[in-house]
């Protein structure tokens, strides 16, 4: 069997590209690049690189490919074409089938495979004390599982690209376990699905869509909210802001009133040049919106990964009150080399771009659009989401407009607690309310099985990266409350399950 290997310069790459990186598409008119939704984005290496280092792949893990159907919902003859999707299991811990031991199933995301293997410890973490199958499903388009023979002619263009969407992936994933279930005998093995981010949006659509399939979801992280106007469109700066506020008043202060510097200095002459020395930028700057958007995404970023125990939000606003007499734009960019370290230069603006950026941009062009904005009251200059704006430039890019209703029609999401209680069942979704995303998550009980478990200080997806001894009690805490009701699921089932074997 292949051995999966996972790659630093991998991850390296994705962190240029995705954290460092200004949108070249970016419009005045409203925000284009919707931040992605990621458990790690890449920037574990920068600021918590113990985790890289001493989450190596396990040799434990096998790899295997399945032939995938392109189509899950025609019958047209170009549907029953198939690809390779790469699934890999860990067999380490199972109980086995004759035991009807669980298996823990991660979803994959908007990435390759191969990082989530490195840094998603909670199927790790909790296969000894589950007796699990652990197996780990790569989403469609991305990392190895390309339909169409290559990536060239999966990105042609949108008739290629039409398959790629979170209705084929999470059919995939049911198609995929089923196909395991099968081969090992394992009938009877409760299926645990978990992901995070959009992972986690597609961990908890799944168990709705599919609970034969899976008998529960942890969905970490998901804002299954932020969608067709169910959540405010300036939630997520407004996080962002909280976030930096708590933290140093005076580094609030100094950034919000960093944005008109930067306007005044390039409004004047050679102002990009002297904007361009100031902060060591890779290339001359062709416009302020270069800066600004870098500087947009470098916060943002900071409060979503917000993690202990470096709190990037702390080093940021630390480097930038550390001057007191230095001039407003010299304390933002302290901030940038406190939080990117010392380099030869920032803010690039890199001509490849990942297979990451290219497929989010095309979910986000299709059916994710997730409307955030800049709103007012924050410590950014406003930039609503305007929806008109967004459809032009992914019809300039695809020739097709997107979708901003589908995610509710198809999954719901108005009045979530009203109609979830009354037929869904046997989901977690699990936020941290520093995570600027937490505030499109679903944070109250909506039933006795459908549970809303955070913790004011957590930030994205922390809750399902690996354990460590130095976690702080607030996250132990939350990772045992996930795992109790994993545990009274299984028991439920379990004692069903006997029941109905009885009776047979």
């Amino acid at each position: 069997m292949n051995y999966p290997k996972f790659s630093v310069q991998w991850l390296q790459f994705i962190v240029m590209v995705m954290v460092l990186s200004i949108s070249e598409n970016s419009c005045s008119a409203g925000r284009f690049d919707i931040p992605r939704l990621s458990p790690t984005r890449g920037t574990l290496i920068l600021e918590q690189p113990d985790i890289v280092s001493s989450a190596s792949v396990s040799e434990d893990l096998r790899t295997f490919y399945y032939p995938q159907t392109l189509d899950h919902f025609n019958y047209k003859p170009e549907s029953y074409s198939t690809f390779q999707q790469r699934y890999v299991m860990n067999f380490k811990y199972w109980g086995g089938a004759n035991a009807s031991a669980p298996i823990l199933a991660y979803l994959g995301a908007e990435a390759p495979l191969d990082g989530d293997l490195a840094v998603i410890g909670f199927l790790n973490d909790n296969a000894i004390r589950f007796n699990a199958l652990l197996v780990y499903i790569e989403h469609r388009y991305y990392g190895k599982s390309i339909p169409f023979g290559s990536r060239e002619e999966a990105f042609k263009n949108a008739s290629t690209l039409g398959y790629f969407n979170s209705v084929q992936a999470i059919a995939d994933y049911a198609e995929i376990i089923m196909h395991i279930k099968k081969k090992l005998h394992a009938f009877y093995s409760p299926v645990i699905v978990i992901g995070g981010s959009y992972g986690g949006m597609l961990a908890s659509w799944f168990r709705l869509k599919y609970p034969h399939v899976a008998l529960g979801a942890v969905a970490s992280s998901a804002p299954v909210l932020y969608f067709d106007k169910i959540t405010p469109s300036g939630a997520y700066f407004s996080v962002v802001t909280k976030d930096f506020r708590e933290v140093s008043e005076t580094c609030y202060q100094t950034i919000r009133k960093s944005w008109s510097e930067i306007d005044k200095i390039a409004s004047q002459p050679h102002g990009l040049s002297i904007l361009s020395t100031k902060f060591k930028t890779c290339n001359p700057l062709t416009d302020s919106s270069e800066l600004k958007n870098a500087l947009t995404k470098m916060y943002a970023s900071a409060a979503q990964y917000n993690q202990p125990p470096r709190y990037p939000v702390t080093v940021v606003c630390g480097g930038i009150d550390g001057s007191e007499k230095l001039d407003i734009l010299s304390k933002i960019f302290a901030g940038i080399v406190a939080f990117r370290g010392n380099r030869s230069c920032y803010i690039n603006q890199p001509t490849n771009q990942s297979e990451t950026t290219v497929g989010w941009r095309w979910q986000t062009c299709s059916e994710m659009v997730i409307p955030i904005g800049i709103g007012n009251n924050t410590m950014f200059q406003p930039d609503p989401f305007d929806l008109n704006s967004f459809i032009q430039q992914c019809m300039s890019y695809y020739g097709v407009p997107p979708r901003p209703h589908w995610v509710t029609s198809y999954y719901g999401g108005h009045d979530i607690k009203l109609i979830l209680q009354r037929f869904g069942s046997n989901i977690i979704f699990s936020n941290g309310l520093r995570d600027p995303y937490s505030r499109g998550g679903v944070l109250e009980n909506i039933s006795e099985s459908i549970l809303a478990v955070y913790t004011v200080n957590g930030s994205h997806c922390l809750d399902i990266l690996p354990e460590k001894k130095t976690d702080p009690e607030w996250l132990i805490r939350q990772r045992s409350i996930v795992v109790k009701i994993i545990k009274r699921w299984m028991a439920k089932y379990y004692a069903d399950l006997r029941l109905a074997l009885i009776k047979q």
